[in-house]
């Protein structure tokens, strides 16, 4: 499926917390995986009474909600996949308010909810360095929060590096000097990439830092030459921006790097949207094996 269900079929494929139990034990373990106690590769069978699956041969049971936000959650699984599916349908993502709404909790469950998965989507995201040999990288900062249009004072600095037609890294950082945003380029970005950023200062030295670069004079109301520009990091600046002010209303400096990794989740997996669900799952870690 390369589209995103619609509601109406996400209902459908889980209707109950049983058919949810069923696809979280599948999509984390497998039809089959070895067994902890006997070390055979065996099929589990859910267990009526429990939220449990046991081997075949041995009878040891797995539970599937353990090392995940479920675990010890008296919401229901279906509320909680049903919160997830709303996060992965929505380019604009969803407050702790619509949540409360939608599934019928508290508003402190929803928050707490909605708080644990975009730290999952943050997760599944990762942040690898983006490919020297594909397209170009753009490269740019904003100021995200607060009423002073000038960004001092109550205004947080996020820096971006997009791929053109791939993955976007963010970071929140204190300032805009050299010493503070090289590491995080040199980490994102290998030596020898052709990147793109506007006329900032501090960028005038990655030439002379291993990296093709090149700029528009943005100060001169110079946004295109050639295939010369920041558009693609620039609307995803918008996306981010008019999301806050429609969607959350406001984000603290605190928990920013939150949301700007849930945004980037979406955003990486736009072109594979019917991935989102599961890759979401599967960013629960596995409980550790007992040593014999």
């Amino acid at each position: 499926m390369s589209k995103q269900p619609t509601v109406l079929e996400f209902m459908e494929r889980f209707p109950t917390d049983d058919a949810c139990l069923e696809h979280l034990m599948r999509v984390r373990y497998g039809d089959r995986h070895t067994c902890e106690k006997c070390g055979k590769s065996a099929h589990y069978y859910r267990v009526k009474s429990r939220p449990c699956y046991e081997c075949e041969y041995c009878g040891y049971q797995v539970y599937p909600k353990v090392g995940t936000a479920f675990e010890k959650s008296s919401t229901s699984l279906r509320k909680w996949f049903y919160a997830m599916y709303l996060f992965c349908s929505s380019r604009h993502g969803v407050s702790g308010k619509e949540l409360q709404r939608q599934l019928g909790v508290t508003y402190k469950t929803a928050w707490r909810m909605a708080k644990l998965i975009r730290e999952y989507m943050a997760q599944v995201d990762g942040d690898g360095p983006l490919d020297r040999n594909g397209p170009p990288v753009e490269m740019d900062e904003t100021f995200v929060g607060g009423k002073d249009k000038r960004g001092h004072e109550d205004k947080t600095i996020v820096m971006g590096m997009a791929q053109r037609g791939g993955e976007i890294i963010t970071r929140v950082i204190p300032n805009r000097f050299r010493s503070t945003m090289m590491p995080h380029i040199r980490a994102a970005i290998p030596e020898g990439t052709r990147v793109m950023t506007d006329d900032m200062p501090t960028y005038r030295t990655l030439t002379n830092s291993g990296y093709r670069h090149e700029s528009v004079n943005h100060s001169a109301k110079e946004y295109v030459r050639d295939d010369v520009h920041t558009n693609e990091l620039e609307g995803f600046w918008s996306i981010i921006k008019r999301s806050i002010r429609s969607t959350h209303v406001w984000v603290s400096p605190k928990h920013l790097a939150s949301y700007l990794g849930a945004f980037e989740f979406v955003w990486n997996l736009r072109h594979q949207p019917a991935l989102m669900f599961d890759l979401l799952l599967l960013a629960f870690p596995h409980p550790v094996k007992r040593q014999s």
